[in-house]
């Protein structure tokens, strides 16, 4: 097996016959092994291209982190959602702590106000009137009108 394979093999691991039902688990394999197929192509050519910036292992922690940073942010969205968009009142800070995984004072300043403006653009419509504050919002001094 090839670096190029091995990678795409602990990128795409194999379930085990248990994981998944037993009705879908040979499609479950297949697409599997046609990602990693995929994946593996994709090493070998980049590597091909420019071996030096295209190192397979250090490419694939590299698109690891990025889907991680995408998925934090996807998580800050949602937060976002459910605190500042749903109606009548926002969900629970200790229901979103638990579906997150976060803790409740880790809900409460997990998104910021562009993360809110955000999901106001992709839902098109604006947020609640009542707005919790973020973790990027400018320190009270005590002079606001």
């Amino acid at each position: 097996m090839s670096v190029f394979d091995e990678v795409a093999a602990i990128v795409h691991p194999m379930p085990k016959p248990e994981e998944v039902p037993e009705d879908v688990f040979n499609d479950v394999c297949q697409e599997i092994d046609e990602a990693r197929k995929k994946m593996s192509f994709n090493l070998e050519m980049s590597w091909d291209a420019d071996p030096e910036e295209n190192e397979p292992l250090l490419s694939a922690i590299g698109a690891a982190l990025y889907r991680k940073a995408q998925a934090e942010a996807e998580l800050r969205r949602l937060v976002a959602y459910g605190r500042e968009f749903t109606r009548p009142r926002p969900y629970k800070l200790a229901d979103l702590a638990t579906a997150s995984g976060m803790s409740v004072s880790g809900v409460r300043t997990a998104y910021g106000h562009n993360d809110v403006d955000v999901v106001a653009q992709a839902i098109g419509r604006k947020p609640r009137e009542w707005r919790a504050a973020a973790a990027d919002d400018p320190p009270k001094t005590g002079t606001e009108a």
